[in-house]
């Protein structure tokens, strides 16, 4: 499956659950995360690949820059994977919430 074929189908799912999701494109910095997810005032990225493809150098050190100041970044090279991602996350601000 191509890397915009699973990014589309999580987008999609997250939508479908309430979770704001922006494509995240930065003019002066390469190598950015490809979504923002939003969730009850929380914020994580998530870098699409096909399956078995890894960041670049340069995605690996923005995403390094990220995690420095507490965001959370995945990469995700399926549909399954990315879902559950979201599912995680979900679970996770939930109940920090409570």
């Amino acid at each position: 499956m191509l890397e915009k074929q699973i990014e589309a189908k999580v987008c999609d799912y997250a939508k479908e659950l309430g979770v704001l999701v922006y494509k995240f494109t930065s003019p002066n910095r390469m190598a950015v995360p490809d979504r923002m997810f939003i969730y009850k005032g929380r914020m994580f990225f998530i870098e699409f690949k096909r399956k078995g493809q890894k960041p670049t150098a340069a995605q690996d050190r923005e995403h390094q820059r990220l995690r420095q100041h507490l965001i959370s970044v995945f990469v995700v090279d399926s549909v399954e994977d990315g879902k559950s991602t979201i599912n995680t996350m979900l679970q996770l601000i939930e109940a920090r919430l409570c």
